[in-house]
């Protein structure tokens, strides 16, 4: 339901000098200060604009945007000025500003409040320190699997490299298995070929003194899923009753679970209760903006409400204690439901993202909205860059481990182990020690 947009504020700016700062809709979607006569990052094609930016939304061109957030230095000496959603969790407007010769008119679809500061990221700090999130634990120390193996991993490649942490003396608190163990998007406990044992796989992680994590993108369901098969009452449905769509990926479309529905809810709460009964205690999910899309749920809600009560439900089976990173997530209504949040589109073993869409996996992109974000570090919870790549293929390495290092996140390696060089192996043991 898109309200239209309304005049806020007419700023008189100096238009060599004036800039915007545009907040984008989840983590991986562009954000970033620019000039007046830049081009802002915007989506190449529509489905990159559902599964990256906010899904519905067209932005006019020669017009800056901000979702909830948006923040204007006049550069002309004048306070920086900052318009924000007054309850960012449960209303996020969009907000707009048109560059017209000597003014900026800042306009929303929905309320806001101005506040007033001397430059953009301290700024965006105070109205974040000034919302009372309660501090973040500090994050545990992690290696990944994505980067290296991608979907292909299998559970051997978890054992090497959780020998190798020994070998090379690597400080890792947690093992984190990503996307590839699963038969399945939505068939969670249904294992790949790859894999012989998710409980046993725990447990040789956990006999090594270290803590197991794993991946899941909960609000997703492959339509070539046994969920899908089984339980088509489970699934959003688009307006048309057709079933709603979170876009493609994977080579494939992606379905959408309502978890405003009685057996879906008990369903997600079996899979998070069974892997924390397994031995996991670090969960990361991904592809959160899927339980934010608009759609016909169960129970009528909103779908800031369905999506803030899908991430209560996890949190709840999985206990207070288990750390949750959220990923793929919209940045507003996620204050206050994580531990540690993806600020940033993903990085990759290049720099420039396909396309030139900032939204998508490069090092270029990550670099550009995750140093954007880096007020929200420490106070709305820890930031996670993206991962460490510090193998010797990876394109400019020293460049993104700085970047890494710099915002002083959650520090997660993801190389196989055994391929990194000596610069590789002395980066990634100082970054997970903490910079010592």
């Amino acid at each position: 339901m898109h309200h239209p947009f309304t005049p806020v504020a007419s700023v008189p700016v100096d238009p060599r000098r004036a800039r915007v700062h545009e907040e984008g809709w989840q983590s991986w979607s562009p954000s970033g200060a620019y000039a007046l006569d830049a081009l802002p990052h915007r989506p190449a094609n529509d489905n990159w604009a559902t599964v990256c930016y906010r899904p519905g939304v067209t932005v006019p061109a020669g017009v800056f945007q901000g979702e909830g957030l948006l923040a204007l230095d006049p550069g002309d000496g004048s306070p920086v000025r900052l318009w924000a959603a007054p309850d960012p969790v449960h209303e996020v407007p969009s907000l707009r500003l048109t560059p017209a010769g000597p003014v900026a008119e800042v306009s929303a679809d929905g309320p806001v409040k101005e506040f007033t500061g001397t430059d953009v990221p301290s700024l965006l700090a105070e109205w974040a320190s000034g919302l009372g999130v309660p501090a973040p634990r500090p994050a545990p120390t992690v290696w990944c699997s994505w980067y290296e193996y991608f979907t292909d991993v299998t559970e051997d490649d978890i054992h090497e490299n959780l020998r190798a942490m020994d070998t090379l003396d690597l400080p890792v608190d947690v093992v984190q298995i990503d996307d590839g163990y699963q038969k399945a998007l939505g068939d969670w406990l249904t294992l790949s070929g790859r894999f012989r044992s998710r409980r046993g796989i725990a447990e040789a992680i956990r006999a090594r003194g270290r803590r197991a994590g794993i991946w899941t993108a909960p609000f997703l369901v492959d339509p070539s899923s046994a969920l899908a098969a089984g339980h088509p009452d489970w699934l959003v449905r688009s307006t048309d009753g057709g079933f709603a769509h979170a876009g493609r990926n994977w080579g494939h479309d992606l379905y959408v679970l309502d978890t405003t529905h009685p057996g879906a809810a008990a369903y997600l709460t079996d899979v998070f209760r069974t892997l924390r009964a397994e031995g996991y205690d670090y969960f990361k999910v991904d592809f959160l903006y899927a339980g934010a899309l608009d759609g016909v749920r169960h129970t009528a809600v909103d779908p800031l409400t369905a999506y803030r009560d899908g991430i209560a439900l996890i949190r709840a089976a999985i206990g207070p204690q288990a750390y949750l990173l959220g990923c793929g997530a919209p940045i507003l209504p996620s204050i206050g439901l994580f531990d540690a949040m993806r600020v940033s589109p993903d990085t990759a073993p290049h720099r420039a993202p396909e396309a030139g869409d900032f939204s998508q996996p490069g090092q270029d992109a990550a670099e550009f909205t995750g140093a954007a974000r880096q007020w929200q570090h420490g106070r709305l919870w820890i930031n996670d860059p993206d991962c460490l790549m510090a193998r010797p293929a990876v394109e400019t390495r020293e460049r993104w481990a700085a970047h890494v290092e710099a915002t002083g996140g959650l520090m997660a390696s993801s190389d196989r182990l055994l391929s990194l060089d000596p610069w590789g192996v002395d980066t990634t043991r100082r970054l997970l020690s903490g910079g010592e």
